[in-house]
């Protein structure tokens, strides 16, 4: 689903730059570290890294949700919230004459795209990501999981720039729909609601 995820942040900012500039970039997932750009991407550049994978636990929910038919009754496990964390910078053009103010620029323009989504629209997704619930949240500017960003920096190998933070929260369903009898006075069969507490 991560390869999924990043499929649908490229399709945004394709989509949601303005055209001049989503008409000349690449958008990489490549490590910003001193090796970059690799072979494979061209500037000018977008580089969302993804540098951490985690559950949330604030908007954890237990609750399972209950669909129930005339015989039996699948009980769905709520899903598990994870955030994944993008550390997004811009590369500009070896032969630009003003590398730092066309970094800043298309930095400025990717922060007003990623501002205006704070949930990723349904059209865009991709894979794993399609239908599910709740919708995809994500947060820009704030603090991200980085102890220290100069340490970053300097375990890559590479020169500090200016960077945004931006994580997306995601919905996983590790375990399938489990399916029981429904429960009622006159045994299995009968109408009542089902019991959770029955599935195995």
């Amino acid at each position: 689903m991560l390869a999924d995820l990043d499929k649908t942040l490229e399709a945004m900012l394709r989509r949601e730059l303005p055209d001049i500039i989503a008409q000349q970039i690449t958008i990489s997932f490549a490590p910003p570290d001193s090796e970059f750009p690799p072979q494979t991407v061209s500037l000018p550049a977008i580089d969302l890294f993804l540098y951490d994978v985690r559950e949330n636990r604030d908007v954890r929910n237990n609750y399972r949700q209950v669909v129930r038919g005339d015989s039996s009754a699948t009980f769905i496990p709520a899903p598990i919230r994870v955030d994944c964390s993008y550390l997004v910078t811009a590369w500009s053009s070896d032969a630009s004459p003003s590398r730092m103010e066309d970094e800043h620029r298309l930095l400025g323009e990717v922060m007003l795209v990623l501002l205006r989504n704070k949930t990723i629209p349904d059209d865009l997704l991709e894979g794993y990501l399609v239908g599910r619930t709740p919708e995809i949240s994500t947060s820009v500017l704030q603090s991200g999981h980085l102890q220290s960003i100069a340490e970053f920096w300097q375990a890559l190998g590479g020169k500090p720039k200016a960077a945004l933070n931006y994580t997306v929260t995601i919905s996983i369903e590790p375990d399938a729909p489990s399916e029981a009898p429904v429960v009622g006075r006159s045994g299995i069969g009968g109408q009542m609601n089902p019991d959770p507490e029955s599935v195995p």
